[in-house]
């Protein structure tokens, strides 16, 4: 049932915005308005039985979906003509990335502790810290990690105002993306021209008359429909990952090299990048054994895209209200002040990265506020077939940003409360700056032409 009204609003979102001329200027996706609708409706007590906790599960669950069956994709042709090195790209996006992780906790912590200052409130700083986990991050993490300060170092509310910022962070990251994607669009920034600003882009549906068409049938449905043959192959890749996960967790119990305790590393919270492996891999083998023509790659791209909408409607309808409105005010001053610094940070970098640049200025703001299917969702606006590299950067970015951000992800994170003020400031701080300074590096090995093409399209 709880899956039957994540549904359901979706259809009551893509209605809304199709009939209230507002909604479709305003380009707001299907899946905010219904998540919206969701929340208040759960907020105000509207349906009966159902908490925000109930679509937790849901939430994670689509998130590690829809990157799985994007690396269960292959790379088509096009692809491969529009955007140069998925690896190159997918080096950016994680430079970006990093810099947000650390600059947000440090602006986050100092925010609180200037509110504090001038107020004498006695918030905790670590609850202005906890942001980054929101924001780049997600609610996944930031609960996991909110969780731990709240119990292990009584950090009071930390999984509520970490699940909060990421909540906020989504619709932070919608606010200010779909304009920024709409600008892009409008001054033809987009390097994939199927997406434009038309009526069927407005209104979100297309007409009768020769809709457009996607996706072929790899199964005879006489024997097994083509969509639930695809889904059983992402099935066996959850297997998979499952079975993967409860076997290194036997290995590695009890096992802590320099401290790190490397269960957490096989937890099956981490269940979606263990899948991008796995899937990975598959795809590498369906290649290598020449089955490709057993995989439809638009049909994959369409179980990518819904699982977005579905993760984006239960993370809205994972909001709690009431420590919201208790902590409102130093709540507000530190999204206010991560937001300003994040769209500077990811539309600067995103327009040095040459072709491609406002792509991914776009997709690295949506991860950083929301994430990696926010960034995917709002990338869609101006990719809507996903014909770029940029989505495949992404796979890559989410293995990347594992090594960039290991010391702060398993080793500083979890402990963080405990580090006291400068420890923290340096280790967030010097992890931004330092990626920060690789930026003069990426530029110097790109090659001169690409240089030129770049300065012609940031102008």
């Amino acid at each position: 049932m709880a899956f039957a009204l994540l549904a359901g609003l979706l259809v009551v979102g893509s209605v809304l915005r199709n009939r209230f001329s507002l909604l479709r200027n305003m380009l707001i996706p299907s899946s905010i308005i219904g998540g919206l609708i969701g929340f208040i409706l759960l907020s105000l007590g509207w349906i009966p039985g159902y908490q925000s906790s109930d679509f937790a599960s849901l939430t994670f669950h689509f998130f590690t979906l829809s990157f799985m069956s994007l690396c269960l994709t292959g790379t088509s042709r096009e692809a491969s003509l529009s955007g140069g090195s998925i690896m190159r790209g997918g080096m950016w996006l994680t430079i970006i990335w990093t810099i947000s992780l650390g600059l947000q906790g440090v602006i986050g912590y100092l925010v609180i502790r200037g509110y504090d200052a001038i107020t004498g409130s006695g918030v905790s700083e670590w609850l202005g810290a906890i942001v980054t986990h929101g924001f780049t991050q997600g609610p996944g993490q930031a609960l996991t990690y909110g969780g731990l300060w709240e119990s292990e170092y009584g950090i009071e509310h930390a999984a509520q105002v970490g699940l909060i910022f990421a909540s906020v962070g989504f619709l932070v990251a919608f606010a200010i993306g779909v304009p920024m994607a709409k600008r892009f669009i409008s001054r033809g920034h987009n390097a994939n021209k199927a997406s434009r600003l038309d009526e069927n882009f407005r209104s979100g549906f297309y007409p009768a008359q020769n809709p457009p068409e996607t996706g072929r049938m790899i199964s005879h449905p006489a024997s097994l429909d083509s969509l639930a043959y695809h889904l059983g192959l992402l099935a066996i890749a959850y297997v998979i990952t499952h079975v993967w996960l409860v076997f290194m967790q036997g290995v590695v119990v009890g096992a802590e090299p320099g401290g790190i305790n490397l269960s957490v590393l096989f937890s099956h919270n981490l269940f979606f990048l263990h899948g991008l492996g796995v899937c990975v891999l598959m795809r590498l083998v369906i290649d290598r054994v020449g089955l490709s023509h057993r995989v439809d790659d638009e049909s994959l791209k369409r179980i990518t895209g819904s699982a977005v909408d579905f993760m984006v409607v239960g993370t809205l309808m994972s909001i709690q209200f009431s420590v919201l409105y208790a902590l409102l005010a130093p709540i507000v001053l530190v999204v206010v002040s991560v937001t300003l610094a994040t769209f500077i940070i990811c539309l600067f970098i995103g327009r040095l990265s040459g072709k491609l640049g406002h792509e991914r200025a776009l997709t690295s703001f949506g991860c950083c506020c929301g994430s990696t299917g926010t960034g995917l969702l709002l990338l869609r606006m101006m990719d809507a077939d996903f014909s770029t590299t940029v989505p495949k950067e992404l796979a890559f970015f989410n293995l990347a940003i594992i090594i960039t951000t290991f010391h702060i992800l398993f080793i500083f994170a979890p402990l963080v409360p405990s580090l006291g003020g400068w420890s923290y400031l340096a280790i967030f701080g010097g992890t931004a700056l330092f990626f920060l300074a690789m930026i003069p590096l990426m530029l110097i090995r790109r090659p001169f032409s690409s240089g030129v093409a770049a300065k012609g399209s940031a102008s």
